[in-house]
């Protein structure tokens, strides 16, 4: 890593020292103006105050982008990981900001959109969107024209409208090795006068990267289908409808931990029973594994039962309906509807040589339990042999949303003042769980290698549901006046947003634990006549119910320097509402704080920054100073002892600061070069830990890399005469170490850091061939073409593993073949 580093700093050197006089020599070469919406109106990338990064459909092809996760290693401010126990869910941080957990009852602080319409639940965001035609990431607190839950940023991916004057069919096939196929199909029918029919359809299926030893699929074994109809119809020359619905299915089997450590015992010297029966839990759980102490890679892991693959299912329709009033007023309406289904089985004891330690919801033939909570046990005091084969259970998903938004936008006094103002409407309903009990944790109490074996075995059954009732009402308004003053090059717009957000939430959560003597003398695995004492169950039945408001506002001054250089200056402030956590242990001080809930977060930002395009439109250099000052940021932490217990803490005060340039330049007219890089500097000031009650200085943002960059290049290697081109594209880019919690605990902090990684992308492709009257492109690429090994998610709180570590993909090859027919 450290070579290529030099490497890109000394070419940075390079493009620094180069003769700008060159450019004299190059007439008619200009950086293509790219056109975003990150302000809900069509305007240029250069005269937006924001900083964003946009990616059009070119570029989204040059780069591989299908979904958001493609976006990872192409934006330096943007961290995308996906979540540790469902992988097509994905944590999205900007800026360093973001969600650790991902629940139904609290959201993310990065809002996603698409074709403006907002996207509640994480669920499935890693899902391939067919025939997309932008994407934009929004960098920085958008509380006025976003609204609530976007005080990281925002991700608006928009998709292809109907086009009523072409005939089009376009088809793309990507073949790769792990047998990866996508087929993306997409025919634009013209209708009558002003229609327009887009049907597009979507195939992909790829084998898991590391091979499953035991039962079930490869880990990472993934198949999607998906299709989306658009109808659009300029109903007259003021007038435009358009109508949209998707669905998606995505199965796949989830990635896993390779367990690197061996967890410790943990430090007991009050003689805590419950730390007690832990470390004889982790002791026993410990025999079982054969430790990757390399801590590479592996090719292969051993499932000892049989994985169930996900199920994932999200579809919706959207309505938008665009009225052009008059020349001083348009009027917009959205309405959009989504439900999301989620069945993905949590596996947390993979590598282990035989089931006899299980940590996962899959089928087991158990031991009766009482058929309410709380009921008395079935079997008193012993139940002898196992009589109840429990089937198994997902903690299932099921939500749905929809909202409504009316937009007003216009110019008056000669366009002196333009403004946008609306209104927005939003509800939610979502159920987590399951009504049936399922197994959740199996192993021997002890260890004959550790000397502690008891000769006795511990069974945890588990019963969760939680229900959640959201709505949220919002008024916006953004005003921009350019005044008659310094040539016209000098603007003003002031935003103001008020929420209101009502959130209601029901938890409910059982645990039932068995003490086994085993029916055959083996400890280490089940028998039919193993003899279960249920220990005390517990469990609670919680509601919450809370009203959250807030005013949010911005100013942004901004200034024309040259007609190629624009300065802008920001205030801006942004909410994200408070919630509950499903989380919360399974005791009386779980079930309170879940009752109260976490309170909202509050970000106040203030930003400096200049867009520029120099030498004639050859270079362009976008660059922003910015500090974010946070309060009540929300902070999820583990439960110490705990391997999915969870609390929520809002901080007192917490701070990032930071710089980020974009650097495009057209060294030749068959040349592109880009760098990009963010610098990140956190704090969190000593705040109220809600377990202890007491101050703790110990919370750190989980995700802030100190240093990232890409850099890219794009070179026209050949052109012929009819239009074609060869071509090849590298993007290398770099994230920074970063922390892998939000406590620095001394005996786990260091395990969970990610360490810092590279990732090179490469593509070589012959553009715009003609067959059979249309155009053909054909490309072959590799995504991280060095094999880097590098970890997306470390963890040390298993049973077995005091560090476990989620590895990302290994180099991939593949081809790409593009078709396009127009009439």
């Amino acid at each position: 890593m450290k070579p290529l580093a030099h490497y890109a700093l000394a070419l940075g050197s390079v493009f620094a020292l180069t003769s700008i006089s060159s450019f004299a020599q190059q007439k008619n070469m200009m950086l293509e103006e790219v056109i975003v919406t990150a302000q809900k109106k069509a305007e240029s990338l250069q005269d937006t105050p924001i900083a964003m990064d946009a990616f059009n459909e070119e570029a989204l092809a040059r780069e591989g982008i299908g979904n958001i996760g493609d976006l990872a290693n192409n934006v330096p401010s943007l961290n995308i990981q996906p979540f540790p126990i469902n992988t097509t869910t994905l944590r999205i941080y900007i800026r360093g900001i973001g969600l650790i957990d991902a629940q139904i009852t609290q959201d993310p602080p990065v809002g996603v959109y698409i074709d403006g319409a907002y996207i509640a639940r994480s669920s499935s965001l890693a899902t391939e969107i067919a025939d997309l035609s932008r994407i934009e990431v929004l960098r920085g607190p958008q509380g006025t024209l976003y609204g609530r839950n976007s005080t990281g940023g925002a991700v608006n991916l928009v998709t292809r409208r109907p086009d009523p004057d072409a005939l089009l069919l376009k088809q793309s096939l990507t073949y790769g090795d792990r047998n990866l196929f996508t087929s993306k199909s997409m025919l634009n029918l013209p209708l009558w006068q002003g229609s327009a029919l887009k049907l597009s359809y979507l195939e992909k299926s790829v084998d898991g990267y590391i091979e499953n030893t035991g039962l079930g699929g490869d880990f990472g074994d993934s198949q999607t289908t998906g299709y989306r109809v658009d109808f659009g119809w300029d109903v007259s020359d003021t007038v435009r409808v358009d109508y949209a619905y998707d669905k998606a299915d995505v199965a796949n089997t989830n990635m896993a931990y390779s367990a690197v450590l061996p967890s410790e015992e943990i430090p007991n010297p009050g003689a805590n029973s419950g730390i007690a029966i832990t470390n004889l839990i982790n002791s026993g759980a410990r025999q079982f594994y054969d430790f990757n102490v390399s801590g590479r890679r592996p090719d292969k892991m051993h499932s000892p039962i049989d994985l169930v693959e996900a199920d994932n299912i999200i579809d919706g329709h959207q309505l938008s309906i665009n009225w052009n009033y008059s020349e001083q007023l348009a009027i917009k309406y959205i309405y959009a509807q989504r439900a999301l289904f989620d069945s993905t089985p949590t596996s947390l004891g993979i590598g282990a040589r035989t089931d006899g330690y299980r940590l996962d919801n899959n089928a087991v033939f158990g031991f009766p339990v009482a058929a309410v909570a709380g009921g008395t046990a079935p079997c008193t005091p012993v139940c002898i042999g196992r009589s109840v084969f429990y089937d198994g259970f997902q903690p299932d998903i099921t939500q749905e949303q929809s909202s409504h938004e009316l937009q007003f936008s216009g110019g008056l006094l000669d366009d002196r003042f333009s403004y946008i103002a609306g209104l927005y409407y939003f509800e939610e309903t979502a159920h987590q769980g399951s009504d049936e009990v399922g197994h959740l944790l199996s192993a021997p109490l002890g260890s004959n290698q550790d000397g502690n074996n008891t000769g006795n075995r511990i069974e945890v059954m588990t019963q969760q549901n939680a229900y959640i009732e959201n709505t949220a009402m919002a008024a916006f308004m953004q005003l921009a006046w350019r005044p008659q003053i310094l040539d016209d090059r000098l603007s003003f717009t002031l935003g103001f947003r008020h929420s209101q957000d009502n959130r209601k939430a029901r938890q409910q959560r059982r645990q039932i634990s068995f003490l086994v003597t085993p029916g055959d003398g083996d400890n280490t695995d089940r028998d039919d006549m193993d003899i279960a004492t249920q220990l005390p169950e517990v469990f609670y039945d919680a509601y919450g119910d809370r009203d959250f408001d807030d005013q949010s506002y911005s100013l942004v001054a901004a200034f024309d320097l040259t007609d190629e250089i624009n300065l802008y200056a920001k205030r801006n402030e942004a909410y994200k509402s408070g919630g509950f956590n499903t989380r919360e242990p399974v005791n009386a001080g779980g079930a309170e704080r879940f009752t109260k809930g976490f309170d909202p977060e509050k970000v106040t930002a203030y930003e400096l920054g200049i867009k520029s395009r120099l030498f004639e439109n050859r270079v362009q250099i976008n660059a922003d100073v910015f500090v974010q000052i946070f309060e009540g940021q929300q902070l999820n932490f583990g439960i110490p002892n705990a391997v999915s217990d969870t609390t929520v803490a809002n901080s007192d005060e917490s701070t990032l600061q930071g710089f980020e340039f974009d650097t495009t330049w057209l060294a030749h007219e068959n040349l592109v070069l880009i760098l990009n890089y963010a610098y990140l500097a956190a704090s969190i000031e000593p705040s109220a830990n809600p377990l202890s009650g007491e101050i703790d200085d110990g919370f750190v943002f989980d995700s802030t890399p100190r240093h990232a960059y890409t850099a890219a290049m794009d070179w026209s290697i050949w052109q012929g005469n009819a239009g074609q081109r060869l071509a090849f594209n590298a993007t290398y880019s770099f994230t920074d170490e970063r922390n892998g919690g939000v406590r620095r605990d001394t005996s786990t902090f260091q395990i969970d850091r990610q360490a810092a990684f590279a990732v090179l992308n490469a593509r070589l492709g012959l553009y715009d061939l003609t067959l059979f009257d249309g155009d053909v492109d054909i490309s072959l690429w590799s995504k991280n073409l060095l094999d880097e090994e590098y970890s997306i998610n470390n963890i040390h709180n298993l049973p077995e593993a005091g560090r476990s570590v989620m590895f990302g993909e290994p180099r991939s090859v593949g081809l790409d073949f593009i078709y396009t027919w127009q009439r």
